[in-house]
Protein backbone atom coordinates (compact mmCIF):
# COMPACT_ATOMS: atom_id res chain seq x y z
CA UNK A 1 0.00 0.00 0.00
CA UNK A 2 1.19 3.38 -0.57
CA UNK A 3 2.04 5.61 1.73
CA UNK A 4 2.86 9.42 2.71
CA UNK A 5 6.35 9.12 3.10
CA UNK A 6 6.89 7.55 -0.50
CA UNK A 7 4.19 10.64 -1.78
CA UNK A 8 6.19 13.35 0.40
CA UNK A 9 9.29 12.65 -1.95
CA UNK A 10 7.81 14.74 -4.12
CA UNK A 11 7.50 18.32 -4.26
CA UNK A 12 4.15 17.92 -5.61
CA UNK A 13 2.46 16.36 -2.57
CA UNK A 14 4.35 18.73 -0.13
CA UNK A 15 1.69 21.00 -0.36
CA UNK A 16 -1.06 18.53 0.86
CA UNK A 17 -2.07 18.24 4.81
CA UNK A 18 -1.39 14.79 6.22
CA UNK A 19 -5.67 13.85 6.07
CA UNK A 20 -5.30 14.85 2.24
CA UNK A 21 -2.23 12.69 1.57
CA UNK A 22 -4.14 9.83 3.47
CA UNK A 23 -7.26 10.15 1.22
CA UNK A 24 -4.80 9.61 -1.68
CA UNK A 25 -3.00 6.49 -0.56
CA UNK A 26 -6.47 4.96 0.53
CA UNK A 27 -7.51 5.71 -3.29
CA UNK A 28 -4.29 4.76 -5.00
CA UNK A 29 -3.91 1.83 -7.12
CA UNK A 30 -0.84 -0.42 -7.37
CA UNK A 31 0.95 -1.05 -10.87
CA UNK A 32 3.64 -3.52 -11.51
CA UNK A 33 5.31 -3.27 -14.42
CA UNK A 34 7.90 -5.69 -15.73
CA UNK A 35 10.96 -5.05 -17.82
CA UNK A 36 9.64 -3.89 -21.33
CA UNK A 37 6.24 -3.89 -20.71
CA UNK A 38 4.26 -0.99 -22.00
CA UNK A 39 1.90 1.09 -19.58
CA UNK A 40 -0.23 3.10 -21.83
CA UNK A 41 0.07 3.68 -25.92
CA UNK A 42 -0.18 6.66 -28.20
CA UNK A 43 -3.56 7.06 -29.16
CA UNK A 44 -5.38 5.29 -26.76
CA UNK A 45 -7.84 6.79 -24.44
CA UNK A 46 -6.38 8.51 -20.92
CA UNK A 47 -5.79 6.56 -17.85
CA UNK A 48 -5.77 8.30 -14.37
CA UNK A 49 -2.84 10.04 -12.33
CA UNK A 50 0.60 7.94 -12.21
CA UNK A 51 2.86 7.88 -8.70
CA UNK A 52 6.24 6.28 -10.03
CA UNK A 53 7.73 4.81 -6.98
CA UNK A 54 10.41 2.95 -8.77
CA UNK A 55 12.17 2.24 -12.02
CA UNK A 56 12.66 3.89 -14.98
CA UNK A 57 9.78 4.39 -18.21
CA UNK A 58 10.70 5.65 -21.18
CA UNK A 59 8.59 7.88 -23.24
CA UNK A 60 8.40 7.75 -27.07
CA UNK A 61 6.42 8.88 -29.95
CA UNK A 62 5.67 7.07 -33.62
CA UNK A 63 7.61 9.14 -36.20
CA UNK A 64 8.32 8.65 -39.80
CA UNK A 65 7.72 5.18 -39.01
CA UNK A 66 9.48 4.32 -35.71
CA UNK A 67 9.31 4.73 -32.19
CA UNK A 68 11.26 8.25 -31.73
CA UNK A 69 12.53 8.65 -27.78
CA UNK A 70 11.38 11.44 -26.09
CA UNK A 71 12.50 11.14 -22.72
CA UNK A 72 12.20 9.34 -19.64
CA UNK A 73 10.39 9.35 -16.06
CA UNK A 74 12.87 8.44 -13.39
CA UNK A 75 11.42 7.19 -9.80
CA UNK A 76 10.05 9.38 -7.98
CA UNK A 77 8.01 11.40 -10.36
CA UNK A 78 4.43 11.48 -11.51
CA UNK A 79 3.01 12.09 -15.14
CA UNK A 80 -0.19 11.42 -16.50
CA UNK A 81 -1.96 15.14 -15.65
CA UNK A 82 -1.86 16.87 -19.20
CA UNK A 83 -4.30 14.14 -20.76
CA UNK A 84 -7.12 14.84 -17.51
CA UNK A 85 -6.80 18.40 -17.79
CA UNK A 86 -7.26 18.31 -21.48
CA UNK A 87 -9.00 15.12 -21.84
CA UNK A 88 -7.25 14.22 -24.84
CA UNK A 89 -5.73 10.73 -25.85
CA UNK A 90 -2.55 9.20 -24.74
CA UNK A 91 0.77 11.71 -26.47
CA UNK A 92 3.17 8.77 -26.09
CA UNK A 93 3.68 5.22 -25.65
CA UNK A 94 5.16 4.27 -22.11
CA UNK A 95 7.45 1.58 -21.70
CA UNK A 96 9.36 0.08 -18.91
CA UNK A 97 12.48 0.29 -18.86
CA UNK A 98 13.41 -1.60 -16.03
CA UNK A 99 10.81 -3.69 -13.08
CA UNK A 100 9.13 -0.63 -11.59
CA UNK A 101 6.65 -0.11 -8.79
CA UNK A 102 3.67 2.86 -9.76
CA UNK A 103 0.19 3.59 -7.79
CA UNK A 104 -2.69 5.13 -10.42
CA UNK A 105 -5.10 7.57 -8.84
CA UNK A 106 -8.20 7.76 -11.02
CA UNK A 107 -8.78 10.92 -12.71
CA UNK A 108 -11.70 11.78 -10.81
CA UNK A 109 -9.96 11.85 -7.91
CA UNK A 110 -6.92 13.82 -9.20
CA UNK A 111 -9.21 16.49 -10.16
CA UNK A 112 -10.94 16.48 -6.96
CA UNK A 113 -7.06 17.04 -5.48
CA UNK A 114 -6.66 19.71 -8.38
CA UNK A 115 -10.20 21.76 -7.41
CA UNK A 116 -9.77 21.51 -3.49
CA UNK A 117 -5.87 22.49 -3.09
CA UNK A 118 -5.09 26.12 -4.76
CA UNK A 119 -0.90 25.32 -4.25
CA UNK A 120 -1.43 21.67 -5.56
CA UNK A 121 -2.79 22.91 -8.61
CA UNK A 122 -0.53 25.77 -8.74
CA UNK A 123 2.43 23.24 -9.06
CA UNK A 124 0.64 20.48 -11.30
CA UNK A 125 0.18 24.01 -13.82
CA UNK A 126 3.50 24.51 -13.67
CA UNK A 127 4.68 20.90 -13.77
CA UNK A 128 2.74 20.94 -17.14
CA UNK A 129 4.23 24.19 -18.83
CA UNK A 130 7.94 23.21 -17.97
CA UNK A 131 6.88 19.80 -19.47
CA UNK A 132 5.44 21.02 -22.92
CA UNK A 133 8.02 23.95 -22.98
CA UNK A 134 10.74 21.13 -23.09
CA UNK A 135 8.60 18.81 -25.23
CA UNK A 136 8.24 21.62 -27.92
CA UNK A 137 11.49 22.18 -27.75
CA UNK A 138 13.15 19.01 -27.83
CA UNK A 139 10.45 18.26 -31.11
CA UNK A 140 11.42 21.76 -32.67
CA UNK A 141 14.92 20.87 -32.64
CA UNK A 142 13.98 17.75 -34.46
CA UNK A 143 12.03 18.72 -36.30
CA UNK A 144 15.03 21.28 -38.04
CA UNK A 145 17.20 18.03 -38.44
CA UNK A 146 14.78 15.98 -39.73
CA UNK A 147 13.99 19.06 -42.21
CA UNK A 148 18.01 19.10 -42.80
CA UNK A 149 18.56 15.59 -43.03
CA UNK A 150 15.75 15.94 -45.61
CA UNK A 151 17.11 18.75 -47.42
CA UNK A 152 19.85 16.83 -47.44
CA UNK A 153 18.92 13.33 -48.84
CA UNK A 154 16.84 15.59 -51.23
CA UNK A 155 20.13 17.68 -52.49
CA UNK A 156 22.31 14.25 -52.79
CA UNK A 157 19.59 12.67 -54.62
CA UNK A 158 19.86 15.70 -57.36
CA UNK A 159 23.27 15.79 -57.34
CA UNK A 160 23.57 12.25 -58.20
CA UNK A 161 22.42 12.50 -62.05
CA UNK A 162 24.59 15.78 -62.77
CA UNK A 163 27.97 14.53 -61.06
CA UNK A 164 27.41 11.12 -62.67
CA UNK A 165 27.05 12.67 -66.14
CA UNK A 166 30.73 14.38 -65.00
CA UNK A 167 32.29 11.45 -64.43
CA UNK A 168 30.98 9.50 -67.26
CA UNK A 169 32.30 12.16 -69.43
CA UNK A 170 35.39 12.46 -67.50
CA UNK A 171 35.67 9.07 -68.39
CA UNK A 172 34.60 8.32 -71.84
CA UNK A 173 35.98 11.52 -73.51
CA UNK A 174 40.22 10.01 -73.33
CA UNK A 175 39.92 7.13 -75.07
CA UNK A 176 37.58 8.89 -77.66
CA UNK A 177 40.26 11.69 -77.77
CA UNK A 178 43.13 9.02 -78.71
CA UNK A 179 40.61 7.79 -81.50
CA UNK A 180 40.30 11.01 -83.14
CA UNK A 181 44.01 11.91 -82.84
CA UNK A 182 45.05 8.68 -84.73
CA UNK A 183 42.18 9.08 -87.47
CA UNK A 184 43.86 12.79 -88.00
CA UNK A 185 47.50 10.70 -88.29
CA UNK A 186 46.30 8.65 -90.78
CA UNK A 187 44.31 10.91 -92.83
CA UNK A 188 46.94 13.32 -92.96
CA UNK A 189 49.28 11.16 -94.49
CA UNK A 190 47.49 10.98 -97.64
CA UNK A 191 47.90 14.44 -98.58
CA UNK A 192 44.47 15.24 -99.10
CA UNK A 193 43.38 18.87 -100.97
CA UNK A 194 42.56 21.51 -98.37
CA UNK A 195 39.14 21.93 -100.08
CA UNK A 196 38.20 18.58 -99.35
CA UNK A 197 39.42 18.51 -95.87
CA UNK A 198 37.48 21.81 -95.34
CA UNK A 199 34.03 20.03 -96.01
CA UNK A 200 34.62 17.64 -93.62
CA UNK A 201 35.51 20.24 -90.27
CA UNK A 202 32.27 22.82 -91.96
CA UNK A 203 30.01 19.44 -91.29
CA UNK A 204 32.07 19.13 -87.86
CA UNK A 205 31.02 22.27 -87.12
CA UNK A 206 28.02 22.46 -88.07
CA UNK A 207 26.91 19.37 -86.01
CA UNK A 208 28.88 21.48 -83.09
CA UNK A 209 26.44 23.73 -83.36
CA UNK A 210 23.37 21.87 -83.35
CA UNK A 211 24.31 19.87 -80.72
CA UNK A 212 25.31 22.91 -78.38
CA UNK A 213 22.34 24.31 -79.04
CA UNK A 214 20.13 21.76 -79.32
CA UNK A 215 18.26 22.48 -82.48
CA UNK A 216 16.50 19.10 -83.87
CA UNK A 217 12.96 18.31 -82.85
CA UNK A 218 12.83 15.27 -80.88
CA UNK A 219 10.85 13.24 -83.83
CA UNK A 220 12.76 14.36 -86.43
CA UNK A 221 15.73 13.30 -85.12
CA UNK A 222 13.74 9.61 -84.92
CA UNK A 223 13.45 9.78 -88.25
CA UNK A 224 16.53 10.99 -88.83
CA UNK A 225 17.83 8.15 -87.66
CA UNK A 226 16.60 5.53 -89.07
CA UNK A 227 17.54 7.13 -92.24
CA UNK A 228 21.38 7.42 -91.42
CA UNK A 229 20.80 4.15 -90.27
CA UNK A 230 19.92 2.83 -93.36
CA UNK A 231 22.24 4.86 -95.70
CA UNK A 232 25.16 3.68 -93.54
CA UNK A 233 24.13 0.32 -94.00
CA UNK A 234 24.10 0.68 -97.56
CA UNK A 235 27.39 1.90 -97.76
CA UNK A 236 28.84 -1.48 -95.89
CA UNK A 237 29.92 -0.19 -92.88
CA UNK A 238 30.14 -2.24 -89.82
CA UNK A 239 28.38 -1.84 -86.34
CA UNK A 240 26.35 1.32 -88.49
CA UNK A 241 23.86 1.13 -85.49
CA UNK A 242 26.51 2.88 -83.29
CA UNK A 243 26.69 5.86 -85.77
CA UNK A 244 23.76 6.77 -86.67
CA UNK A 245 22.64 8.45 -83.17
CA UNK A 246 25.70 10.45 -82.90
CA UNK A 247 25.01 11.51 -86.79
CA UNK A 248 21.57 12.34 -86.46
CA UNK A 249 22.22 14.80 -83.52
CA UNK A 250 24.98 16.09 -85.31
CA UNK A 251 22.08 17.09 -87.82
CA UNK A 252 23.92 15.35 -90.73
CA UNK A 253 21.74 15.06 -94.12
CA UNK A 254 22.04 11.77 -96.82
CA UNK A 255 22.76 14.38 -99.42
CA UNK A 256 25.98 15.57 -97.36
CA UNK A 257 26.72 11.97 -96.64
CA UNK A 258 27.07 11.04 -100.13
CA UNK A 259 28.91 14.61 -100.85
CA UNK A 260 31.38 12.95 -98.38
CA UNK A 261 32.48 10.25 -98.94
CA UNK A 262 32.29 10.00 -103.23
CA UNK A 263 35.90 10.45 -102.94
CA UNK A 264 36.09 7.27 -100.96
CA UNK A 265 33.32 4.87 -101.82
CA UNK A 266 35.32 2.64 -103.89
CA UNK A 267 38.54 2.53 -101.24
CA UNK A 268 39.47 -0.70 -100.24
CA UNK A 269 40.96 0.73 -96.79
CA UNK A 270 39.70 1.50 -93.38
CA UNK A 271 39.58 5.30 -95.59
CA UNK A 272 36.69 4.35 -96.89
CA UNK A 273 34.41 4.68 -93.69
CA UNK A 274 37.07 6.36 -91.67
CA UNK A 275 35.54 9.98 -92.17
CA UNK A 276 32.17 8.96 -91.24
CA UNK A 277 33.16 7.30 -88.28
CA UNK A 278 35.44 10.46 -87.38
CA UNK A 279 32.12 12.73 -87.78
CA UNK A 280 30.10 10.20 -85.41
CA UNK A 281 32.93 10.06 -82.46
CA UNK A 282 33.51 14.20 -83.11
CA UNK A 283 30.00 14.36 -82.69
CA UNK A 284 29.82 12.22 -79.53
CA UNK A 285 32.71 13.60 -77.78
CA UNK A 286 30.59 16.92 -78.02
CA UNK A 287 27.40 15.27 -77.20
CA UNK A 288 29.58 14.13 -73.58
CA UNK A 289 31.23 17.20 -73.13
CA UNK A 290 27.50 19.23 -73.21
CA UNK A 291 26.64 16.44 -71.08
CA UNK A 292 28.92 16.82 -68.92
CA UNK A 293 29.14 20.68 -68.67
CA UNK A 294 25.41 20.68 -68.16
CA UNK A 295 25.81 17.91 -65.25
CA UNK A 296 28.55 20.58 -63.99
CA UNK A 297 25.98 23.46 -64.40
CA UNK A 298 23.44 21.50 -62.36
CA UNK A 299 25.89 20.63 -59.75
CA UNK A 300 26.99 24.20 -59.13
CA UNK A 301 22.94 25.53 -59.20
CA UNK A 302 22.35 22.84 -56.93
CA UNK A 303 25.13 23.93 -54.35
CA UNK A 304 24.50 27.93 -54.97
CA UNK A 305 20.61 27.27 -53.68
CA UNK A 306 21.93 25.63 -50.88
CA UNK A 307 24.27 28.43 -50.21
CA UNK A 308 21.68 31.28 -50.98
CA UNK A 309 18.86 29.28 -48.76
CA UNK A 310 21.19 28.74 -46.08
CA UNK A 311 22.48 32.31 -45.83
CA UNK A 312 25.99 31.04 -45.09
CA UNK A 313 27.94 33.98 -45.57
CA UNK A 314 25.68 36.99 -44.49
CA UNK A 315 24.72 37.93 -40.96
CA UNK A 316 21.36 36.79 -39.27
CA UNK A 317 19.22 39.67 -40.43
CA UNK A 318 19.80 41.31 -44.10
CA UNK A 319 18.25 42.87 -46.92
CA UNK A 320 16.25 39.30 -48.78
CA UNK A 321 14.86 38.42 -51.82
CA UNK A 322 11.45 37.01 -51.00
CA UNK A 323 11.53 35.18 -54.88
CA UNK A 324 14.91 33.95 -54.55
CA UNK A 325 14.01 32.38 -51.14
CA UNK A 326 10.84 30.80 -52.61
CA UNK A 327 12.87 29.61 -55.57
CA UNK A 328 15.58 27.89 -53.67
CA UNK A 329 13.35 26.14 -51.67
CA UNK A 330 11.44 24.88 -54.78
CA UNK A 331 14.87 23.71 -56.00
CA UNK A 332 15.90 21.74 -52.96
CA UNK A 333 12.58 20.45 -52.65
CA UNK A 334 12.46 19.62 -56.66
CA UNK A 335 13.28 15.79 -55.55
CA UNK A 336 9.62 15.58 -54.38
CA UNK A 337 8.11 17.55 -56.85
CA UNK A 338 7.17 14.22 -59.54
CA UNK A 339 6.30 14.86 -62.92
CA UNK A 340 2.45 15.41 -62.07
CA UNK A 341 2.92 18.27 -59.33
CA UNK A 342 2.29 21.70 -61.19
CA UNK A 343 3.96 24.89 -59.93
CA UNK A 344 2.56 28.28 -61.11
CA UNK A 345 4.46 31.28 -60.34
CA UNK A 346 2.37 34.74 -60.22
CA UNK A 347 5.06 37.18 -59.22
CA UNK A 348 4.53 40.31 -58.74
CA UNK A 349 8.53 41.09 -59.66
CA UNK A 350 8.23 44.99 -58.47
CA UNK A 351 8.45 43.58 -55.11
CA UNK A 352 11.26 45.53 -52.84
CA UNK A 353 13.82 43.42 -50.71
CA UNK A 354 12.99 42.94 -47.54
CA UNK A 355 15.17 43.25 -43.93
CA UNK A 356 14.40 39.69 -42.43
CA UNK A 357 16.45 36.30 -41.09
CA UNK A 358 16.85 34.83 -44.36
CA UNK A 359 17.32 31.31 -43.13
CA UNK A 360 14.21 31.64 -40.98
CA UNK A 361 11.64 32.69 -43.61
CA UNK A 362 13.11 30.20 -45.93
CA UNK A 363 11.76 27.38 -42.79
CA UNK A 364 8.55 29.25 -43.38
CA UNK A 365 8.54 28.65 -47.32
CA UNK A 366 9.69 25.23 -46.74
CA UNK A 367 7.50 23.81 -44.44
CA UNK A 368 4.53 25.57 -46.46
CA UNK A 369 5.46 24.23 -49.32
CA UNK A 370 6.41 20.24 -48.55
CA UNK A 371 2.76 20.65 -46.85
CA UNK A 372 1.37 21.61 -50.03
CA UNK A 373 3.53 18.53 -51.73
CA UNK A 374 1.99 16.18 -49.27
CA UNK A 375 -1.42 17.60 -49.28
CA UNK A 376 -2.20 16.91 -52.88
CA UNK A 377 -0.54 13.52 -52.97
CA UNK A 378 2.20 13.72 -55.75
CA UNK A 379 -0.63 14.86 -57.89
CA UNK A 380 -2.00 18.67 -58.33
CA UNK A 381 -1.27 22.67 -58.55
CA UNK A 382 0.76 24.21 -56.09
CA UNK A 383 0.01 28.45 -56.78
CA UNK A 384 2.47 31.08 -55.85
CA UNK A 385 1.15 34.28 -55.46
CA UNK A 386 3.32 37.59 -54.26
CA UNK A 387 1.80 40.86 -54.28
CA UNK A 388 3.18 44.56 -52.94
CA UNK A 389 0.72 46.44 -50.41
CA UNK A 390 1.70 49.86 -49.17
CA UNK A 391 4.40 49.04 -46.61
CA UNK A 392 3.96 45.27 -46.63
CA UNK A 393 4.49 42.17 -49.36
CA UNK A 394 1.55 39.29 -49.45
CA UNK A 395 2.60 35.84 -50.14
CA UNK A 396 -0.02 33.76 -51.09
CA UNK A 397 0.42 29.68 -51.19
CA UNK A 398 -2.28 27.70 -52.81
CA UNK A 399 -2.48 24.37 -53.18
CA UNK A 400 -5.39 21.59 -54.81
CA UNK A 401 -5.27 18.89 -52.09
CA UNK A 402 -8.08 17.63 -49.77
CA UNK A 403 -8.26 21.25 -47.97
CA UNK A 404 -8.72 21.51 -44.15
CA UNK A 405 -12.02 21.36 -42.21
CA UNK A 406 -13.66 23.97 -41.36
CA UNK A 407 -14.01 22.60 -37.77
CA UNK A 408 -10.04 22.25 -37.42
CA UNK A 409 -9.59 25.37 -39.61
CA UNK A 410 -9.11 27.82 -35.81
CA UNK A 411 -6.68 24.74 -34.17
CA UNK A 412 -3.86 24.34 -37.28
CA UNK A 413 -1.61 27.22 -35.82
CA UNK A 414 -1.62 25.20 -31.83
CA UNK A 415 1.81 23.59 -31.00
CA UNK A 416 1.43 19.65 -31.41
CA UNK A 417 -1.93 19.88 -33.40
CA UNK A 418 -1.93 17.36 -36.24
CA UNK A 419 -4.05 17.00 -39.50
CA UNK A 420 -1.75 13.82 -40.04
CA UNK A 421 -2.41 10.51 -38.84
CA UNK A 422 -0.09 9.02 -36.29
CA UNK A 423 3.70 9.07 -37.02
CA UNK A 424 2.80 11.55 -39.95
CA UNK A 425 4.08 14.67 -38.57
CA UNK A 426 4.77 16.46 -35.24
CA UNK A 427 2.25 19.47 -35.38
CA UNK A 428 5.01 22.12 -34.69
CA UNK A 429 5.40 23.15 -38.49
CA UNK A 430 2.71 25.30 -38.52
CA UNK A 431 3.58 26.33 -35.26
CA UNK A 432 7.09 27.13 -36.50
CA UNK A 433 5.84 29.06 -39.40
CA UNK A 434 3.87 31.23 -37.16
CA UNK A 435 6.29 31.79 -34.50
CA UNK A 436 9.00 33.01 -37.49
CA UNK A 437 6.33 35.25 -39.26
CA UNK A 438 4.47 36.83 -36.50
CA UNK A 439 7.14 36.89 -33.80
CA UNK A 440 10.41 36.71 -35.34
CA UNK A 441 9.21 39.27 -38.69
CA UNK A 442 6.13 41.27 -36.89
CA UNK A 443 3.83 39.90 -39.72
CA UNK A 444 1.05 37.82 -39.84
CA UNK A 445 -0.61 34.17 -41.44
CA UNK A 446 -4.19 33.08 -42.00
CA UNK A 447 -5.42 30.67 -44.18
CA UNK A 448 -8.01 31.78 -46.52
CA UNK A 449 -11.02 30.37 -48.29
CA UNK A 450 -10.06 29.79 -51.91
CA UNK A 451 -12.58 28.18 -53.79
CA UNK A 452 -12.36 24.42 -52.19
CA UNK A 453 -8.04 24.68 -52.16
CA UNK A 454 -5.96 25.49 -49.27
CA UNK A 455 -4.51 28.85 -49.26
CA UNK A 456 -1.83 30.64 -46.64
CA UNK A 457 -1.35 33.93 -47.09
CA UNK A 458 1.58 35.52 -45.27
CA UNK A 459 1.67 39.46 -44.80
CA UNK A 460 5.57 40.76 -44.02
CA UNK A 461 6.80 44.47 -43.92
CA UNK A 462 9.11 45.80 -46.13
CA UNK A 463 10.84 47.32 -43.00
Amino acid sequence: MLCNQELLKLELFQQLKSDRLEWICDRATKVNLAKKEILVKEGDPHRGFFILISGNISITRFSEGFQMPIGQHRAPSFFGEIQIMTDDPVPDTLTAITDCVAYEITSEDFLTLVHQCRNFERTVFQTIQRRVKGLESFIQNREKMAALGTLAAGLAHELNNPSAAVVRALKDITPAIRELERMNLVYGQRNVEEEHTAQWLKARDDGYESIINRTIDPLELMDREDAILDWLENYGIEDAWKLAEPLAVGNISLALLDKLTQRWCNETTELKSMGVRWLALSFEVMSTIQSGLRGAERVSELVQSMRSYSHLDRGAKQLVDVHQGIEDTIQLLSHKLKQEIEIKRHYDRSLPKIQAYGSELNQVWTNLIDNSIDAIANQGMIKIITTNKCDRIIVKIIDSGTGIPPKIQSRIFEPFFTTKSVGKGSGLGLDTVRRIVENRHRGSISLEPESDMTCFVICLPVS
